[in-house]
């Protein structure tokens, strides 16, 4: 792993890979990363290169290409609503027993999280999103393959609405789009509410597991989003429509904007580096909070906006009923470099 160096947050001692604490110590708001890159972390810029253009479906994790083929439009959508479907129903069962909770965080609350929502689909579609699958290329394939070829056997909805579309699919280019999508779907869901449910447990420190739980959950889920958004940076291709927005931007460079910056800027927030939840007590709308964006843009914002922090916060009650509750140091932790910004500890339920 790469060489790790640390900064502080609220206090804590956060270790971060080299490249986003070379990002964190930035003080210009637009700067160069590489040859063919540059950050952003202005607010009103942002605004102006989301607005520039619309976004590219490769420019979307869910939405790109699958199987050698464009996800549909129309497909896509249906697998949007499946996914909350599939969501509302799990939180509505009791949940697995806590001790899923223990071990290493995020990955002990990912699997949890699936084990919640999608154990009642049948194999090899449950295998779809096994870490110990996932994380090997050749057992992906093999899976993938697997249940491309899965005539469907069972009753008809004895699994998820996610499982109902690749069984509903016509043809196996169809399957092969539905089995991707089905992948992405349930990955990007639970890795990002346990990223942010591991980020807030984290954050809260001992003394504030219980501050007007659950309505105080809300508004810790709010601040975390903030201080430690998994969502950290969004990329945007290249082009002549961003040439004209700032004199660093040329035709070939590649944008990377940064809510990671912008959440921690003095010139948009108050005690930028502070844990506060209290500061969004009243806010109708935290979406529509200058220099804040915890879920991207407009016309292209998280697909599951609507699921993660109802669902972190179910998660983290869970959690809290059952003692969960972080091993080792608290006030260290340490965040790789990944897509997901998600720090790492160890955890145990009923300490």
């Amino acid at each position: 792993m790469e060489e790790t160096v640390s900064a502080a947050v609220h206090g804590h001692s956060v270790v971060y890979a080299p490249r986003i604490q070379d990002l964190l110590a930035a003080e210009e708001k637009v700067f160069r990363i590489d040859a063919t890159t540059v950050g952003v972390s202005d607010c009103h810029l942002m605004a102006e290169i989301v607005a520039a253009r619309p976004v590219l479906a490769t420019e979307r994790s869910v939405y790109k290409p699958a199987a050698g083929a464009d996800i549909p439009h129309d497909s896509a959508t249906r697998t949007i609503r499946a996914l909350g479907q599939d969501v509302m129903a799990g939180m509505r069962t009791p949940p697995p027993p806590a001790r899923g909770l223990s071990g290493a965080w995020p990955y002990a609350s990912t699997a949890y999280l699936r084990r919640w929502l999608f154990s009642s689909d049948p194999l090899p579609v449950s295998l779809l999103s096994k870490r110990g699958v996932t994380r090997s290329d050749t057992l992906s394939r093999i899976v993938d393959r697997a249940v491309t070829a899965w005539p469907g056997s069972g009753a008809e909805g004895s699994g998820t609405a996610l499982a109902e579309r690749i069984r509903g699919a016509s043809g196996t280019q169809d399957r092969k789009q539905a089995v991707a999508m089905y992948r992405r779907a349930t990955a990007t869901l639970c890795d990002g509410v346990a990223a942010l449910a591991g980020n807030a447990l984290w954050l809260m420190g001992p003394g504030r597991k219980r501050e007007g739980a659950p309505a105080g959950l809300t508004a810790i889920l709010w601040e975390t989003l903030r201080l430690l958004p998994p969502a950290w940076m969004l990329y945007r291709k290249g082009g002549d429509a961003y040439t004209a927005l700032h004199p660093e931007i040329r035709p070939a460079d590649n944008v990377a904007l940064f809510p990671l910056l912008m959440h921690r800027h003095p010139d948009y927030w108050s005690d930028p580096l502070e844990f506060r939840p209290e500061r969004w007590a009243g806010v109708e709308d935290p979406e529509k909070t200058p220099g804040f964006m915890p879920f991207g843009f407009e016309g292209a914002r998280c697909w599951a906006k609507h699921l993660v922090v109802p669902l972190a916060e179910r998660l983290l009650t869970v959690g809290f009923d059952n003692g969960l509750a972080v091993r080792g140091p608290r006030r260290d932790a340490e965040v790789p470099l990944r897509s997901l910004l998600a720090v790492r500890f160890e955890a145990e339920a009923g300490a």
